[in-house]
């Protein structure tokens, strides 16, 4: 938010342009609209700060309960990468925190690209050409500028008995570069026995 604009006067609106549009002068399904768009939107940061406010809870609550395991007992709970699960007393709940490389792609990534492409060409025509297009958006930008690091991963995965298409993966390996860790916090719910399903946190899953 922007803190240094001019507040609106009473009777006005701001447009888009930061231009003041007297009220009368805005249909009303142009009003109706900002308020869905607005009160969805302070909702939605609402949201959002307190998630953050609960991840820096949950990150420091777990941390407390290893600091104080290994004080106590002279044991280290969780993996050597600090990966940790706790769960409740009843089993009911797991708490899992867990960390993982950030993942991006060098300039090496667009040499790799046309070696993957050029082998894969060369074993396919006709009906298998689409694998050329598959290959090809698993390597390309999405619309936020990014590759999807799943897809290169999955790619990497492909069992294919070719010297070309190694040398290829190999390419695409050496373009790999890990940029940090991020840390995640997961809360899972019991179901039945050990089965345990994952409290959502984001909208798509809710």
């Amino acid at each position: 938010m922007n803190t240094n604009q001019t507040p609106v006067p009473a009777g006005y609106l701001r447009n888009a342009a930061g231009h003041f549009v007297p009220e009368t002068s805005v249909r009303e399904q142009d009003k109706l609209r900002d308020q869905v768009a607005t009160d969805l939107a302070k909702a939605a940061i609402a949201l959002n700060d307190q998630l953050a406010e609960f991840k820096k809870k949950a990150l420091g609550d777990i941390s407390d309960l290893v600091s104080i395991a290994a004080d106590r007992y002279g044991v280290t709970l969780g993996g050597e990468k600090g990966n940790v699960s706790v769960v409740s007393f009843d089993g009911e709940y797991k708490v899992v925190r867990s960390y993982a490389d950030r993942i991006s792609f060098t300039e090496e990534i667009l040499a790799a690209k046309a070696q993957v492409l050029e082998c894969v060409k060369s074993w396919t025509s006709g009906a298998h050409a689409h694998l050329v297009e598959v290959v090809h958006r698993m390597l390309s930008p999405g619309r936020n500028g990014q590759i999807r690091t799943a897809d290169v991963l999955e790619m990497l995965r492909w069992e294919i008995d070719d010297e070309d298409w190694k040398r290829a993966m190999q390419a695409v390996k050496d373009s790999i570069l890990v940029s940090g860790t991020a840390v995640y916090v997961r809360i899972y719910k019991r179901i039945s026995g050990d089965k345990y399903e994952a409290v959502p946190l984001d909208l798509a899953a809710v």
